[in-house]
């Protein structure tokens, strides 16, 4: 919705007002801006082998956006978000002391999510403060926006974008706001972050990126790494192609001398109406450590159940089949996971997940999701059912 000023008599139309606005300053600047609210209403269940109780967390998170019109290239962006329990906590929200119960990484509070002051020019924008950060598929860097508060990183970034077939785009962070909020002991993480992603198109239907991370944690010390690496997505014959190689090692006062790889492959078809899917992922380990990506989006990678959070000692191998169709509006999708050592002959257990996707309108989106892990040799077995809806206005 946009805010506008009021006529202050009768005689003047709209129109010449905000013709007027468009022209002054800042203040036009200001009030001729974007305001959004939208809502996402989520019920997750989790039932754990080895925990006596589950946990039902239903939760609200009610957010503020407010986007100023452009200043000599000068842009204001504003989030607030904030999350509440309906009727009750019956969960680990990992701050409220209920650690009877699994853990649904949901804390309530108000928090300021995004706030940005940004100027471009000639497909060059540099901006300051608090900012969401997506690098490609977040399988690196990314906001962790399946939960209901965002990962967000305060700092500063440039990107250019001037080319059609070039995007560059850097960011030094010095604080991440983490999804556990301001309340944990973990909801800050302090250091010299340095964030290079770089987008290329080879060709129509051809996409190159590259990227590294130089991260030095204050406290978390054996979370700094230095990773470079490459990926790939193209399409070919029918079939589309994504593939991704790293490399890992120590960084700043990380105590591990290790040296790790990161490798996927994905291929996948339409057949009948049909998005069918096969691939391998490889986060590896040497005996010093393995490969950690701690910036990521992790729900989206190796199971909803988020049993592989942080990355086993002995690395993991991902190998996972995935169906895709439309029944009528709702978009269907399942996937099973195989999971086993990269080091070693571990079979830590298999997966499946389902989600089932439903648009009502342009506003309004309904989301159902389930996820079985059945463990081996590696954590215990877990459900998780979730029903969502979300809503702007």
């Amino acid at each position: 919705m946009k805010l506008s000023v009021i006529a202050l008599s009768a005689g003047l139309s709209l129109a010449p007002m905000q013709t007027l606005l468009a022209q002054e300053s800042l203040s036009g600047a200001i009030q001729n801006g974007d305001v959004d609210l939208s809502f996402r209403y989520r019920s997750e269940f989790v039932n754990q082998q080895g925990i006596d109780e589950d946990a039902l967390a239903n939760t609200l998170k009610t957010r503020f956006a407010y986007q100023s019109g452009a200043y000599q290239g000068l842009k204001l962006a504003l989030e607030v978000d904030n999350v509440s329990a309906i009727g009750g906590e019956t969960y680990n929200s990992t701050v409220n002391g209920h650690i009877q119960r699994p853990v649904v990484a949901d804390p309530t509070g108000t928090e300021v999510n995004l706030a940005t002051l940004s100027w471009q020019r000639d497909g060059m924008n540099l901006s300051l403060g608090r900012h969401r950060i997506n690098h490609g598929d977040q399988r690196f860097v990314g906001g962790v926006g399946w939960r209901q508060n965002e990962q967000t990183f305060d700092g500063y970034r440039a990107q250019y974008n001037a080319a059609n077939s070039l995007k560059l785009d850097y960011s030094y962070i010095y604080n991440i706001n983490r999804i556990f909020g301001d309340d944990s002991a973990n909801g800050n993480l302090k250091g010299d972050f340095h964030l290079l992603h770089g987008h290329y198109q080879l060709a129509e239907g051809h996409q190159l990126s590259g990227f590294g991370y130089w991260l030095d944690f204050d406290q978390a010390h054996a979370l700094s790494t230095q990773t470079l690496g490459l990926s790939y997505q193209g399409k070919l014959a029918g079939l589309t192609l994504k593939a991704s190689y790293a490399t890992q090692q120590d960084n700043g006062d990380n105590s591990k001398d290790y040296s790790a790889d990161y490798k996927m492959l994905e291929v996948s078809t339409t057949l009948a109406g049909a998005n069918l899917k096969a691939g391998m992922e490889n986060l590896g380990a040497d005996n010093d450590g393995a490969f950690i990506t701690p910036l990521a989006t992790l729900h989206k990678f190796q199971g909803f159940a988020d049993k592989f959070l942080n990355t086993p000692p002995e690395g993991i191998q991902d190998l996972y089949l995935g169906l895709g169709t439309s029944l009528s509006d709702i978009k269907l999708n399942l996937t099973w996971h195989q999971y086993d050592s990269d080091r070693g002959s571990i079979d830590y257990g298999d997966e499946w997940n389902l989600s089932a996707g439903y648009k009502l309108n342009a506003n309004v989106s309904l989301l159902v999701k389930y996820a079985s892990y059945q463990a081996d040799e590696f954590a215990n077995d877990t459900e998780k059912l979730w029903l969502m809806v979300s809503a702007k206005l």
